[in-house]
Parts: C-alpha cells; sequence; structure tokens
C-alpha cells in the first residue's frame, strides 16, 4: 500500500454537520477500498489565494491515508461529483 495526502476545499456555507457528513463520506470511500486513514485535520475556514465561482472563503481538510495505487482515482471522482467541494488534491507521500 502506498501513502497519500489529500486536501480538499468545502464550501464555507456548509454547517458544522455537513461538513462532518463529507469528511466521513470521503474516509469511507478510502476504507471501503481496502485503505486506512491516518490522520484527518480541519483546518477550518480561511480565505482563500484567489476566488473560485465568486467565493472568497473555504473550510480546508487535510487527510492522511494508506491505500492500494487505484484508490486516489476513485477519490478524485468522488471530489468532483461531491457539490460541496471546491477544490481538491491528492499527492502520494515519498517513502
Amino acid at each position: 500500500m502506498n501513502k497519500y495526502e489529500t486536501i480538499f476545499i468545502l464550501n464555507p456555507t456548509l454547517d458544522d454537520s455537513a461538513v462532518n457528513l463529507n469528511i466521513e463520506k470521503f474516509k469511507g470511500v478510502i476504507e471501503s477500498s481496502g485503505g486506512t486513514v491516518d490522520n484527518v485535520d480541519l483546518w477550518g475556514k480561511r480565505k482563500l489565494a484567489y476566488e473560485i465561482n465568486k467565493i472568497n472563503e473555504g473550510i480546508y481538510v487535510l487527510m492522511n491515508f494508506q491505500a492500494k495505487p487505484d484508490l486516489p482515482q476513485e477519490l478524485d471522482r468522488q471530489y468532483r461529483i461531491t457539490d460541496a467541494v471546491i477544490r481538491h488534491i491528492i499527492l502520494k507521500q515519498e517513502k
């Protein structure tokens, strides 16, 4: 299994329960594919570097996980179809 790190930015209009629901959704995608989530770090609401779709702020979430090489593609697909996600990135960590 490879180690990965992902950061996703959620819409700032979401309340705490919706933020937690989205985090659990993405954790579920990882765990249902045989991966393990090592760490979830909710950074909270921060100003974006540039405006995205007339939004200036976002709720940042950092997640470290271990998974098989094919999982990031499915996780990327889930991010893309989730309306609450403004931006995301998935990086493979060096060994």
